[in-house]
């Protein structure tokens, strides 16, 4: 998450070892770490000297959830979570509800939450009434969540790039 912020608030192509800094990792891992979201088609990776990476258009809609799912994989496993085995869906276990009402409200706030958080509003787009001040600027490395936020990051709503239904824990 950290390497697509830096890619965003950089508005263009990284070297490896710069975006590394910036995500405070090595460049040896952030070149694995970088592999599942160039595989998704987020991140473009140009190799050589004059190479790096950057992002393939906007992030706008991209969720949490699908960038933990990317690179972990699929979220649901249908594995029971206290007996370590397939969930059968009957006979449940003494976790298979309460699991299940917990594990959908977490995938559903990981999918209402975008990746970017929205632009903070500026004097042109403020309400007329109860605006407020406008916040200085964040820096990359604050965009990249390496410093303190200056502004809200909110959660937005309905920009989760996927939904579907979810099934058993």
């Amino acid at each position: 998450m950290r390497a697509l912020r830096a890619l965003a608030a950089a508005g263009e192509r990284l070297k490896g070892p710069e975006l590394a800094e910036i995500v405070d990792a090595t460049p040896g891992f952030l070149g694995q770490a970088m592999t599942p979201l160039v595989r998704a088609g987020w991140v473009r990776s140009d190799p050589g000297p004059t190479g790096g990476y950057s992002l393939v258009g906007p992030l706008d809609d991209l969720s949490v959830l699908a960038v933990v799912e990317a690179v972990e994989g699929p979220t649901e496993s249908g594995r029971c979570v206290l007996a370590d085995g397939p969930c059968a869906g009957h006979g449940t276990c003494a976790l298979h509800e309460p699991w299940l009402r917990a594990r959908t409200l977490l995938l559903a706030e990981l999918d209402a939450s975008p990746v970017i958080a929205p632009a903070p509003r500026t004097a042109t787009t403020a309400p007329a009434r109860g605006a407020g001040a406008s916040a200085p600027a964040r820096t990359p490395a604050q965009l990249a969540g390496d410093g303190p936020a200056v502004t809200g990051t909110g959660t937005g709503s309905g920009n989760g790039s996927r939904s579907r239904e979810r099934g058993r824990p």
